[in-house]
């Protein structure tokens, strides 16, 4: 952020990792953090995603969520960022999923003890 305001001109920049990963590879990742591996079963709308050890299905697919005009590739472009500005990512894919996952665990815990202070 400090590289793009020390610009002569305003301008728009993509900071990204120029990788794709689906969906499907953010779940087993996120859960992978709490222990859980996810199994897949099902393919398209009935696809479910099942926690291996318990049998309990922890991921469904909500047809609310898709895009009107969804696409079947997105991947951010840094190309810009990095030859103007020497920008690189340094949080890889895995490291921004178990910060995610640290930072609900986090909010989950503080929820928590919210409620049990007012309901005390």
């Amino acid at each position: 952020m400090w590289r793009i305001l020390q610009q002569s001109e305003p301008d728009d920049y993509v900071l990204a990792t120029g990788e794709t990963h689906s969906v499907r590879e953010f779940v087993e990742k996120a859960f992978a953090q709490i222990g859980i591996r996810i199994m897949w079963e099902g393919q398209g709308i009935d696809e479910t995603g099942i926690d291996s050890a318990s049998g309990h299905v922890r991921v469904k697919v909500d047809p609310r969520y898709f895009r009107p005009t969804e696409v079947d590739h997105l991947v951010g472009d840094p190309s810009k960022a990095r030859s103007k500005l020497g920008w690189r990512h340094t949080v890889s894919f895995e490291d921004l999923v178990a910060e995610m996952v640290a930072a609900d665990l986090e909010s989950v815990a503080g929820e928590r003890s919210r409620v049990r202070t007012t309901a005390d």
